[in-house]
């Protein structure tokens, strides 16, 4: 389980160096997982790469257990916003309408997504009757 949670950590590094040293804006932990998903992937499909934390569902069990707890991530940034109060009712307006505006912007980019995906699945099953 360490040597599966060092991995993951070593991705989400590599993956910040790899932003930091090439100035993407872009969040290091998001390189990070497309680079552990390559890794799964390597896994499955080449055999010498089944070693130490890949070798079984180690990286999968320590993700569960990750994801289990997550709640706990939470309770640094909670403590955060109730230190920072005041600010929260000196813009608490710009705030929700932030929040209305992201929300309404991500229901319409999941239903565009899913509609076009859904478009192409239909005309790949078109060709393949």
């Amino acid at each position: 389980m360490i040597a599966s949670l060092s991995l993951i950590l070593l991705c989400q590094l590599a993956g910040e160096v790899f932003v930091r040293g090439i100035g993407l804006p872009m969040p290091g932990p998001v390189i990070g997982l497309m680079l552990l998903l390559v890794l799964l992937l390597a896994r499955d499909r080449f055999a010498v790469l089944v070693r130490g934390p890949l070798q079984g569902d180690g990286v999968e069990n320590a993700s569960r257990g990750l994801l289990a707890n997550l709640s706990l991530l939470f309770v640094p940034a909670g403590v955060g916003v109730v230190q920072k109060l005041d600010l929260v009712a000196e813009h608490g307006v710009a705030f929700v309408g932030v929040l209305a505006v992201s929300v309404m912007v991500t229901l319409l980019v999941t239903v565009a997504t899913f509609l076009l995906a859904s478009r192409l699945m239909a005309r790949g099953r078109g060709r393949h009757e």
